[in-house]
């Protein structure tokens, strides 16, 4: 079972899940390229190659397929796995994200009257250079404000979790190498139209929190055999602030 984590986190956010899900699987928690202690290499961060990252991984540890797992940027690279490689591809669940699609060109920049946030960070992280000048040794601000933003129970993050996500990100060329996640995304639009004619075959269990009234109709067409789930109150970091429910659902998906 390989778990791919989204940003700004690192292979930490499941250690609440790890525990349990390896009584049952061996469980492989992936900093992805440019996260954490993995290279931060200047190119190929585009979610089919980075998929392929997590294929000759899989792969060099002597596996013919796995189950993949992913939140936020993660489980847009674990879609893509499975689109790429689905002979490779047992089951796969993702919460809180989809692939990258031209829809993302409608989420506004600017907050309606009344409205508390909007995500400012998807274009923000798009700007070359300037992140890096601005962060660098701050990035603890912003990985606070997000958590206390966006997640549905803040108290859920320890003071050793968030000076972890925080040291990870606080270097120019991590917030560099994080942030082209985002730059790839043109490149990973136009992947995401030749996936529109093949719908996933695997079985795949879908998540959300606050995002499941968005995100929910968009994987109705995108698999065959769909499993949903919404975790009512839950904020966008549900591995962290909600693991014993995903754990639940993930037990009865991949039993």
């Amino acid at each position: 079972m390989v778990l791919l984590p989204g940003w700004p986190r690192t292979w930490w956010q499941y250690h609440k899940m790890m525990p349990k899900l390896a009584e049952r699987y061996r469980v492989v928690a992936v900093d992805i390229r440019g996260m954490g202690k993995s290279d931060k290499p200047a190119s190929g961060y585009d979610e089919k190659n980075m998929a392929r990252d997590i294929y000759e991984l899989v792969r060099s540890l002597g596996y013919d397929k796995a189950h993949i797992c992913g939140e936020d940027i993660g489980g847009m690279v674990a879609y893509s796995y499975a689109v790429n490689h689905p002979e490779a591809t047992d089951k796969l669940a993702l919460w809180e994200t989809v692939h990258s699609s031209e829809g993302m060109y409608a989420i506004p920049m600017l907050p309606q009257p009344g409205q508390q946030r909007v995500q400012f960070w998807l274009a923000l992280n798009q700007v070359k250079d300037l992140p890096e000048k601005l962060l660098a040794g701050r990035f603890r601000a912003v990985s606070d404000w997000l958590i206390d933003c966006c997640s549905g129970s803040p108290e859920s993050y320890t003071e050793e979790t968030r000076a972890i996500y925080a040291a990870a990100y606080d270097q120019p060329d991590a917030i560099r190498a994080g942030n082209e996640w985002y730059r790839a995304w043109h490149q990973d639009m136009a992947d995401d139209k030749t996936y529109a004619a093949a719908p996933l075959k695997m079985p795949v269990l879908f998540m959300a929190g606050q995002s499941a009234p968005a995100i929910i109709p968009m994987m109705q067409e995108k698999a065959a055999d769909l499993h949903v789930h919404a975790i009512s109150g839950a904020g966008h970091f549900l591995s962290d602030e909600r693991p014993e429910e995903l754990l639940a659902e993930m037990e009865k998906f991949f039993a």
